[in-house]
């Protein structure tokens, strides 16, 4: 059962313990809303056991270099679920109602993961929350998907597309594909483009245009969303492997880091300001980076056209899952650090940003 929530003005202001940033949603404190939670995850080598894709599998098998065993892949995979269901909130008991992630090899490993988080809130006597799967198979040479977790109560999947990024001028580059998940989001229309986008190998400027192009792919399918319905609402999530301020996202994208200059048809980053202060979702060389982000299309900024209001955004960055001492202290609790298994979770903090829905009837 979907859960009503009273929220009061001041309890739209209230500080986590995660920094978050909020919009001036409402401030009429007779209202009801519905929250629904929307959250990205970079799982870091999500890989089975079984070497499946040659070369690029083989360091994740018995074999290899990581010595890539079934101990060590369900530490994994029950660390993630752990993690995963840690993310329930007091306005969302039943977490979030949609989930991006990436870097996963293949559908049975998202499945085990899926199961992983049932027997966990199981454990802690909890439901389950039965999350559902889409995923798609990429080119990607490493053999890393996208997917999207989605709670059946909150989300009605209605259409699914796969998207390939192209480079004209590199015909033989593969990278992920984005996955565009169409459906309703507490009964409103919503779209979810699922992004990886390519890395910084060989150099971030060097290979800013690769990214760059990736943003200007997801303008180009949410753009084909509004031709179909403009009151759509539309949100573009993934490891962007750029921050929100880097050409890729502010321009190719033209997500701004102000709500107040986000057009309904254009998009609003307010993981931009996170960043601003500091807070970062995976650290290189002692700065922090937020390549983690969920960006949202300007229609869902007031609501007015969709239904569906911005709320606040988090990265979650709970004690458990940052490193407890030495060098890298605070920074994410990896699986893996200079080939010692460290019985992590991921190089990466989730992400997540809240959505309202006023109950009028």
């Amino acid at each position: 059962m979907r859960r009503l929530i009273f929220i009061s003005f001041l309890a739209l202001i209230v500080a986590l313990n995660a920094v978050a940033c909020k919009s001036d949603a409402s401030s009429d404190s007779d209202k009801q809303y519905l929250i629904v939670g929307v959250a990205f995850y970079n799982l870091e080598n999500l890989f089975d056991t079984i070497n499946a894709n040659g070369k690029y599998d083989l360091e994740f098998s018995p074999q290899g270099a990581r010595k890539w065993d079934s101990d060590k892949y369900w530490k994994k995979v029950n660390n993630l679920a752990r993690a995963i269901s840690a993310m329930a909130t007091p306005e969302t008991p039943l977490g979030p109602a949609i989930i991006g992630i990436s870097e996963v090899e293949n559908r049975s490993v998202v499945e085990d993961l899926v199961k992983a988080v049932d027997n966990r809130l199981a454990e802690e006597g909890r439901d389950p929350w039965g999350l559902q799967i889409v995923h798609h198979e990429s080119p990607d040479l490493r053999g890393i998907d996208v997917a999207l977790l989605y709670n059946p109560l909150y989300f009605a999947v209605e259409n699914v597309t796969a998207h390939t990024l192209v480079i004209p001028d590199n015909p033989d580059f593969r990278t992920r594909d984005q996955l565009c998940v169409t459906g309703s989001l507490l009964d409103k229309p919503m779209s979810f483009i699922v992004n990886h986008w390519p890395s910084r190998l060989g150099g971030q400027d060097e290979s800013s245009y690769l990214r760059e192009a990736a943003g200007e792919l997801s303008k180009h399918i949410a753009d084909s969303l509004w031709t179909v319905n403009p009151d759509q609402g539309v949100i573009v999530m993934g490891d962007l492997n750029d921050d929100p301020f880097d050409k890729s996202c502010a321009k190719s994208l033209g997500a701004v880091r102000d709500m107040k200059k986000a057009k309904p048809h254009g998009f609003y980053n307010p993981f931009w300001r996170v960043l601003d202060h500091g807070v970062g979702t995976l650290a290189y060389r002692g700065k922090w980076n937020l390549f983690d982000q969920i960006i949202l299309s300007g229609n869902l900024v007031d609501g007015e056209d969709v239904g569906l209001q911005y709320w606040k955004c988090t990265v979650f960055n709970k004690r458990f899952l940052r490193t407890p001492s030495g060098q890298y202290k605070d920074t994410p609790l990896r699986t893996y650090s200079r080939g010692e298994f460290l019985n992590g979770y991921s190089d990466h903090f989730p992400t997540e940003i809240f959505l309202l829905r006023e109950v009028t009837e």
